[in-house]
């Protein structure tokens, strides 16, 4: 990029190659199965209101970067829940009920999640209880209460939020369907990751016999990430370069693919992209990731709020994209990739390259986004 672009300064904080990479997809589809990626198409092909969400190619931006392409998966309009996370609740929810209107369903979220699982048991007719944290704002937890949820709030983290999910779940024998696996809670993260997978079977049927060379997958416990990967092996016939990003203040997924084993890490300063502030990445997931991922990226949020504002503006491609501040992470790293030419050549970023981003939001806290859209940079 030349030195008088707007982005000339745009950098990542950490950089990480997988020395454990190997790309096995049978590995991949014994711990997310191709029958449980393909039930899921099949029944959340037929929920009412169903349709793709559009692959936007941001031409401007890569233009600027060099880059043959980048497609913007923007998931802000799926079912009127504005993220990709109606994908994965709501389908766990649908699954693990089967249609008995007598259980309760309980879950902990940091927004996007909750508001999936609020939304999957009205649909169900069930009784829903979701736990949030002080971080948590108040505009998220009444779009869960418009869907007939119960909205407790608990002082604390997110952790602590799951925690008091879990305490009360096993007091009043509720049926927690959560995005986060432990020991012996292993079936609904799956099922919740196999909702997910529906994005990369969309995609396969979008980009027109154009190759991905890249992916940059965001990553809080690491379920949509593993999930895209899941994706990858079932339906691309080629495996591109996958880059998992991360707050700088959360890199749970880093501090893992480093060790080779799952890492708890502290969070000092909780991110602005709240959804994925986590400390700790999923059993399942890490199961896929700790192999699959090429290279760990994370990003501080000095570039959120310009990122959500050139989105919305029209200036990475010919449409105005609403993309929350989880939706900002595959533009700020690539770009910071790209103005670190050692880093854009290890990563094999060229003329040639077609880098999929994933746009996993929209304006899914809407005081949050406006804010964003008006703050001085």
């Amino acid at each position: 990029m030349s030195d008088n672009s707007e982005f000339s300064n745009w950098k990542y904080s950490n950089f990480l190659h997988n020395e454990n990479h190997n790309f096995n997809e049978n590995d991949i589809l014994n711990v997310l199965s191709k029958n449980e990626i393909d039930e899921a198409y099949k029944t959340i092909s037929k929920w009412e209101n169903y349709s793709p969400t559009s692959l936007i190619n941001l031409n401007k931006l890569a233009k600027k970067l060099k880059l043959n392409n980048i497609f913007y998966k923007d998931e802000s309009k799926r079912f009127k829940l504005k993220s990709f996370k109606a994908l994965g609740g709501a389908y766990a929810v649908e699954k693990i009920t089967s249609g008995n209107k007598k259980i309760t369903i309980s879950t902990a979220t940091a927004g996007n999640h909750g508001r999936s699982v609020a939304w999957g048991s009205k649909n169900q007719g069930l009784k829903c209880k979701i736990f949030i944290s002080s971080y948590v704002s108040e505009n998220r937890a009444e779009v869960m209460r418009s869907f007939g949820a119960d909205v407790i709030r608990v002082n604390g983290n997110y952790e602590d939020s799951l925690n008091e999910c879990i305490k009360q779940s096993q007091q009043n024998n509720w049926q927690i369907v959560q995005d986060v696996a432990w020991k012996d809670y292993l079936l609904v993260p799956k099922l919740t990751m196999a909702g997910y997978s529906v994005m990369m079977k969309e995609i396969s049927d979008q980009i027109n016999n154009q190759k991905i060379s890249h992916i940059i997958l965001q990553a809080g416990v690491g379920g949509m990430a593993a999930a895209m990967i899941a994706g990858i092996s079932r339906y691309l016939d080629h495996v591109p370069q996958i880059i998992v990003v991360e707050p700088e203040s959360a890199a749970c997924v880093l501090a893992s693919i480093k060790t080779g084993k799952i890492e708890k890490i502290l969070i000092e300063k909780e991110s602005i992209m709240g959804g994925m502030s986590c400390g700790e990445v999923s059993l399942v997931p890490w199961k896929i990731l700790k192999n699959s991922v090429n290279y760990c990226v994370t990003i501080s949020d000095d570039y959120v709020s310009k990122t959500v504002k050139l989105l919305a503006k029209g200036e990475f491609s010919d449409e105005k994209i609403v993309g929350g501040e989880c939706s900002t992470p595959g533009p700020i790293s690539l770009i910071g990739l790209c103005n670190d030419q050692q880093k854009k050549e290890i990563v094999n970023l060229n003329v040639n390259s077609n880098v999929l981003l994933i746009g996993c939001e929209g304006d899914a806290d809407e005081n949050l986004y406006q804010e964003l859209l008006k703050k001085d940079d």
